[in-house]
């Protein structure tokens, strides 16, 4: 039997979608910086536009305003933002001497993304579990924009592009892999913690706020570099425990 369409409720959710909206013109301006050769601009673009990102999904859980029509609106929106955005930033950075390369890799980035984007949709979520499968489209975005933070304000030079297009293809199979992330879906700011954590909670906030620019870019790469650790230390681990069933333990 058919299920029937779900009938569309009138009216939308404001705030929520205010922060959506507010991603949506990040993503916009980003690619308007790309165009005009303003790449640090641009990419400082994409950074706000992850607070925005971030910012929807948690407004709209606080204040139960959670709907079909603003997860679908957050998708698209992280398409333009976090898809076709940083693509176009890292092609019009490094990527365009390599002509048709250049310009694929930009392509698979993008593409990628939005089938990351797309699985993520359709796939049913699990309430215990404290991961995302694959690399989640706002982080790869985010390394490719601290990147050219990095490289262009503090260093004030440009990465190799070579070195650009395997980052751009790393984190390309990174977001349709099955290798896992954390989410931090169960940070709870309302629950008592130790000492311990909150010090670490305030040194993580101070040097944000002190070094924001080398943060950025510090946070990104152990993001995305954090998956493959816990792979291969599962992988590890694995190994590890077939050889010790498959070694003979001799009575003396």
């Amino acid at each position: 039997m058919i299920k029937p369409p779900e009938k569309l409720k009138k009216g939308i959710y404001i705030l929520p979608s205010l922060f959506t909206t507010g991603n949506v013109f990040c993503g916009f301006y980003a690619l308007i910086a790309a165009l005009s050769e303003q790449y640090f601009q641009g990419a400082v673009a994409i950074g706000l536009a992850i607070v925005f990102d971030i910012l929807d999904g948690r407004v709209a859980r606080l204040t139960k305003t959670t709907s079909s029509f603003g997860f679908e609106y957050d998708s698209l929106a992280d398409v333009i933002s976090f898809g076709m955005a940083p693509a176009l930033l890292a092609y019009s950075w490094v990527l365009q001497p390599f002509g048709r390369l250049g310009w694929m890799a930009a392509f698979l980035f993008l593409l990628c993304g939005a089938l990351r984007l797309a699985r993520f949709n359709v796939t049913e979520p699990d309430p215990a579990s404290d991961n995302f499968i694959g690399l989640a489209i706002p982080a790869a975005a985010a390394m490719i924009a601290s990147i050219i933070i990095a490289f262009e304000d503090l260093f004030a030079t440009r990465l190799n592009p070579m070195i650009m297009v395997g980052v751009v293809y790393l984190l390309a199979f990174l977001m349709v892999s099955n290798i896992r992330y954390p989410a931090f879906k169960k940070l709870a700011f309302k629950k008592r913690v130790t000492f311990t954590r909150f010090l670490f909670v305030v040194l993580f906030v101070y040097a944000v706020a002190t070094i924001p620019k080398i943060a950025f870019f510090v946070l990104s790469f152990l993001y995305v570099m954090s998956g493959p650790a816990i792979w291969l230390t599962g992988l590890a681990r694995k190994l590890g425990s077939q050889e010790s069933r498959e070694i003979p333990h001799h009575k003396e």
